[in-house]
């Protein structure tokens, strides 16, 4: 089975799981902006398009190699693929029912220091960062390193809106977990 192909497979299972899990999240008491909402969404919406839809079109420089097809290098995209998937998973299985799609405070919303939250405030991202580092690698062409790119500036600014939701919630308690902690990579001390 061609690995791109295999990529595929496992993007699908890794989002039917996670809708799946959304089934038993606690309600949310306040929200993000729909403006700010639409703006990471649509971003990371696009990188998902470039990385996994044919998009060359009037554009065919972004089917340009960027790495040579290798049986090692795709090999190595698909471990870190499955490690990427493997450590969102982790996070999201310490996050509990405090997780949401959107950026949201949970009634009886849970600060989580446990896990990947040890070191990091948002280990999901830094996971799926890792996952699409993995696919662009599989894909290896110019669309995937752009793809790459516009997810990771939508977490970025998904990120900083829920810096500012859970500093709201927990004030200086979340900014000395913040303090301690770095946002999508860890922190070098």
């Amino acid at each position: 089975m061609p690995a791109m192909l295999i990529c595929d497979v496992l993007w699908v299972l890794f989002w039917a799981l996670w809708v799946v899990w959304a089934l038993w999240m606690k309600k949310a008491e306040r929200r993000e902006s729909v403006s700010t909402h639409l703006l990471h969404t649509l971003l990371a919406a696009a990188g998902f398009l470039l990385m996994f839809s044919d998009v060359g079109g009037p554009w065919p420089w972004l089917h340009i190699r960027v790495l040579p097809r290798e049986l090692w290098i795709e090999s190595l995209g698909l471990a870190i693929t499955l490690a990427g998937f493997a450590f969102s998973i982790w996070a999201r299985i310490h996050l509990g029912r405090n997780w949401s799609s959107s950026v949201t405070a949970k009634v009886d919303h849970e600060l989580i220091r446990t896990g990947p939250y040890r070191w990091l405030r948002h280990p999901i991202y830094t996971g799926l960062l890792l996952a699409m580092l993995g696919t662009a690698m599989v894909r290896a062409q110019v669309c995937g390193l752009l793809a790459l790119a516009l997810v990771y500036a939508a977490w970025k600014i998904k990120s900083r809106v829920e810096e500012h939701m859970m500093t709201i919630t927990f004030g200086a308690e979340y900014s000395a977990y913040a303090s301690g902690t770095g946002a999508m990579f860890p922190r070098v001390r």
